[in-house]
């Protein structure tokens, strides 16, 4: 049975959509077939950071408008094997609404091991409507208070929506300048703020947003894209460190 990921974040720029991109090539190389679902119609994005935006014809809102067949709007990547994409609609006004959405990811999830949705920023109707399917939630955030804050109204909203199982990624993590920051007295301090049970740390890398906006994400690896292969092995169930020794926390 498939399982459907919605990854969200309360505010834009911390990077939710390069972990969308870096999770789905880490699970498929679990040998797990996964569709990432682009849902921040107006914004899309993720088509570039796997190479496909020359191919696109149809997007997720022609899928279930009825203006192609929904296998029209899914595309196969070229820079891994076992890796699909649906784009988001690139007009905010064809947003698609949480029943439809939901009605899409019902007939199409059990042709895949994963589903990933990568939803909007915040807790508008394209949030609703990416979290409407998913099983579970991994709520991105960056080491700083509006962040944080901007998790707990996801965290709250998921829950309102029936959705329990929340995890935490804490991205863009770089330990001198947590410490030079001076907000928290500690990582665990965080966490607790947060009201979220962690999953994953992904490194301060320049490289990871390199790799994912020149389109290769899936052809290039950098050394910290070892955290995406944790998240994949832990949402498999699986028990591998945090990386807090390697980071110095």
């Amino acid at each position: 049975m498939s399982k459907v990921i919605v990854l969200a974040s309360g505010k834009g720029g911390t990077g939710k959509s390069t972990v969308s991109v870096g999770l789905a090539v880490a699970l498929v190389k679990l040998n797990k077939k996964v569709l990432l679902v682009d849902c921040d119609s107006g914004m899309r994005g993720v088509d570039l950071m796997l190479g496909v935006e020359k191919e696109l014809v149809y997007d997720v809102s022609d899928a279930v408008g009825g203006g192609c067949d929904k296998s029209a709007a899914i595309y196969v990547t070229r820079n891994i094997y076992g890796l699909y994409m649906m784009p988001a609609a690139l007009s905010a006004e064809d947003e698609v609404s949480p029943a439809v959405l939901r009605q899409l990811i019902e007939e199409i999830k059990d042709d895949y091991d994963y589903i990933l949705i990568d939803s909007p920023a915040g807790t508008g109707s394209g949030f609703e409507a990416a979290a409407a399917s998913a099983d579970s939630a991994l709520i991105v955030i960056n080491p700083e208070p509006t962040s944080v804050r901007g998790c707990l109204n996801i965290h709250r909203k998921l829950t309102d929506m029936g959705v329990d199982d929340i995890r935490l990624v804490i991205n863009r993590f770089e330990p001198e300048r947590f410490r030079a920051m001076n907000i928290y007295r500690d990582l665990d301090q965080l966490i607790d703020i947060s009201q979220t049970q962690l999953i994953a740390i992904v490194p301060e890398d320049v490289r990871i947003a390199a790799i994912a906006q020149k389109g290769n994400s899936g052809r290039e690896s950098v050394p910290s894209m070892a955290a995406f292969v944790n998240l994949a092995a832990r949402i498999e169930g699986e028990n591998p460190p945090l990386a807090k020794k390697i980071l110095g926390i």
